[in-house]
């Protein structure tokens, strides 16, 4: 009877074992996937690639995203988070295999008593040690699952990085050649200035324009030359930030093009909004990371439970020092250890707690993933649409302003109008051209947006969470 008993009580732990040790799916968060976008997609779209930016027909850019790729201090630092993750997930996945040491051991000892000769004696013990705990409740199982999460964890974190460095590279290097563009319209603009103070001063010594004349257009003229300066600083400091992206020193450093609007401005179909959950790698950093948290309150909940430990030695022991000469004996050793927590000051029920919460606060942090990588896409799409629209404007904008300069000057030669016709004409041309530039760089970097967004031709395993699925009536 007792031996079936023991046969029960086996099975029993052994079925407890298994069911402690499964995984257990995080709970999912409470959020409903829209089915579509409630902006359109911009016109003539491609497919996200993973290479997006060659989208843009720059043979320049794709060799400064190589050079960051190779070169970012900040890439180097997420590559090596991957290895201290892929490290640490080795550690924890030593505890579920036993360990085994040699054991060397020799002493010389000799006893001294009043009157007698010294007593000496000599051992030397050479045995093989082995401990493991089992893994009744999935303890250590539990803590490898979150080891190996938190690893996923740091590679999608990588990717993350990856793909803020090259949209950072691009961004930037977009505004290097929008300022040059900037700067090839302030000097012809300043051109131009000079070029109506010629004929005002001509007509002053004519005696057909005034002194007034000629010092309003000498103003317009400073006012333009001291727009020069400031797109130049800020080309420097741009070109320097664009240096450090890839991991460069500025000294030395430049780019070969200066025409922003040679560049292509490609359009990206956003697909569904459910396909986030596989596109973007910060969402599915926060899913591992929950997942990490989930094995994390199953180890504590099962460091309350009993744990069993199994230890074994075995080797062999001598009289003579440093020496297994003779015939020496065999030691054979075997123990299980059995230990209950009883009280610890409430040290793990708090742990459990602790896990508990911190899954909770994951999975909230899931959801609000979620829904910045929703409201970055719906950004980034009404950015491209509305910076195309305000391209088009401008540049009518910009045609208009040119053909009023070009009757004012005519007008003024002939004496129709007077000097402020042309002043006003000279300032909204010259504003229209910055500006245009301006709303240029701002389509490009849309266009960066929106590939960023959509996690730039990224994709993940399936999410774990099912219940994650478009909402055939988002807006119910």
């Amino acid at each position: 009877m007792s031996h079936t008993r023991r046969v029960i009580c086996v099975a029993t732990s052994l079925a407890l074992a298994a069911c402690a040790g499964a995984p257990v799916t995080p709970p999912a968060p409470k959020l409903q996937m829209p089915a579509a976008w409630i902006e359109p997609a911009p016109a003539e779209v491609l497919p996200l690639a993973q290479d997006w930016w060659q989208a843009f027909g720059s043979q320049e850019l794709a060799g400064l995203v190589a050079a960051a790729l190779a070169g970012s201090p900040t890439l180097a630092i997420a590559a090596e988070r991957i290895r201290q993750a892929e490290a640490q997930a080795g550690i924890a996945g030593a505890s579920l295999f036993p360990t085994l040491d040699v054991v060397v051991d020799t002493a010389h000892e000799e006893t001294r008593e009043s009157g007698l000769a010294p007593e000496k004696s000599d051992s030397t013990i050479v045995a093989l040690s082995a401990s493991y705990e089992l893994d009744l409740w999935g303890k250590n199982r539990s803590g490898a699952r979150s080891a190996k999460a938190s690893l996923g964890a740091s590679r999608f974190d990588h990717e993350s990085v990856r793909l803020t460095l090259i949209a950072g590279v691009a961004s930037v290097y977009f505004q290097v050649l929008s300022l040059r563009a900037r700067l090839a319209l302030a000097r012809e603009n300043l051109a131009a200035a000079e070029r109506v103070l010629g004929v005002v001063d001509a007509r002053f010594r004519n005696g057909a324009a005034t002194a007034l004349d000629v010092a309003r257009q000498r103003a317009a003229v400073v006012t333009q030359r001291a727009a020069i300066p400031p797109l130049e600083l800020q080309e420097r400091q741009t070109l320097v930030a664009l240096a450090v992206l890839l991991g460069q020193p500025p000294e030395g450093f430049g780019v070969a093009a200066t025409d922003v609007a040679a560049l292509a401005v490609p359009g990206v179909s956003p697909g569904l909004p459910v396909e986030l959950l596989v596109r973007r790698p910060d969402i599915a950093s926060a899913e591992a990371q929950l997942a990490a948290a989930n094995a994390n309150v199953a180890a504590a909940r099962a460091a309350l439970l009993p744990s069993i430990t199994l230890t074994g030695s075995t080797g062999f022991a001598s009289t003579a020092l440093l020496s297994l000469t003779g015939e020496p004996s065999s030691v054979l050793s075997l123990a299980a250890t059995l230990l209950q927590p009883i009280f610890n000051g409430a040290r793990l029920r708090s742990q459990v707690d602790l896990s508990a919460s911190r899954e909770r606060e994951l999975v909230e942090t899931y959801r609000a993933a979620i829904l910045a990588a929703l409201a970055d896409v719906e950004n980034a799409l009404v950015a491209a649409n509305r910076s195309l629209d305000q391209e088009r404007l401008q540049a009518e904008l910009r045609g208009e302003a040119e053909r009023a300069l070009r009757l004012a000057e005519l007008r003024y030669r002939e004496g129709a109008d007077d000097l402020l016709v042309v002043l006003d004409a000279q300032r909204t041309l010259f504003q229209a051209q910055d500006q245009l530039a301006q709303v240029r760089l701002s389509r490009l970097q849309a266009s960066v947006g929106l590939y960023r967004a959509l996690g730039g031709g990224w994709t993940a395993p399936e999410p774990r969470f099912s219940s994650l699925s478009a909402d055939p009536n988002p807006g119910s």
